[in-house]
């Protein structure tokens, strides 16, 4: 459940005329699980873009938002949230490097054809190999070790900011949603979602000695242990 979301846009309420809105309204998404938000401000609220607001249960934190009015998706976006989004979750995924580069660290493969990295926007496949090869060395320690390691890589962290971005402006064609919480059942394939994960390791070939192409070979045969 998100306590905290960044503000996307701010419509304050308007009496009378054409563009009557008798709530004043506040998009905004997530910190957490990037949901977005369509929230109803309290009156004579100040709030400006970026803002880091409550919407948790505890009504004493709530001194900005009265109440969440409902989830939207990235099309019910006034066109400045849309705008404001990008940024937003880029400020987010830098707040939170060390969970995105644990995910450059242990994210395995999909399939026996497709590895989790080829899923972000950009992200060829001469680098994502790079990447593989580098962390077998030693784990990446920050998003500047990364670069320092692969200059061909200029912006790890973008790579992140993309995906998400993608995730939630085109959920609807996405197999794999690999950082956005959605309402569906959880997915067959444990790594089709890494933001589910909470498991110690996420890798089955930690320390065997095995690549990482035959991590979905050995992710159907021991299966049964993720249920």
């Amino acid at each position: 459940m998100e306590e905290y979301v960044i503000v996307l846009d701010y419509l304050p309420s308007i009496v009378g005329g054409s563009f009557d809105r008798k709530e004043p309204l506040v998009y905004a998404i997530g910190e957490e699980e990037y949901k977005l938000f369509e929230l109803v401000a309290k009156p004579k609220a100040n709030i400006m873009f970026g803002d880091r607001v409550f919407i948790g249960k505890d009504p004493a934190k709530r001194d900005v938002i009265d109440h969440v009015k409902r989830r939207v998706g990235y099309s019910d976006l006034t066109g400045a949230a849309q705008s404001e989004l990008e940024y937003a979750v880029s400020t987010l995924v830098k707040s939170k490097e060390a969970y995105y580069v644990k995910f450059y660290n242990e994210c395995d493969a999909l399939s026996l054809r497709k590895h989790t990295l080829e899923e972000l926007p950009g992200l060829g496949k001469k680098t994502m190999q790079l990447i593989l090869d580098e962390r077998k060395k030693g784990p990446f320690l920050s998003f500047e070790d990364m670069l320092t390691r692969i200059p061909a890589l200029k912006a790890p962290e973008k790579f992140i900011v993309d995906r998400i971005v993608l995730e939630l402006s085109d959920k609807e064609n996405r197999k794999h949603l690999l950082f956005v919480k959605d309402n569906k059942p959880a997915p067959a394939s444990p790594r089709a979602d890494w933001n589910n994960e909470h498991k110690p390791s996420f890798r089955n070939d930690r320390g065997t000695g095995r690549d990482d192409r035959g991590a979905g070979r050995d992710e159907r045969r021991n299966r049964k242990t993720y249920r």
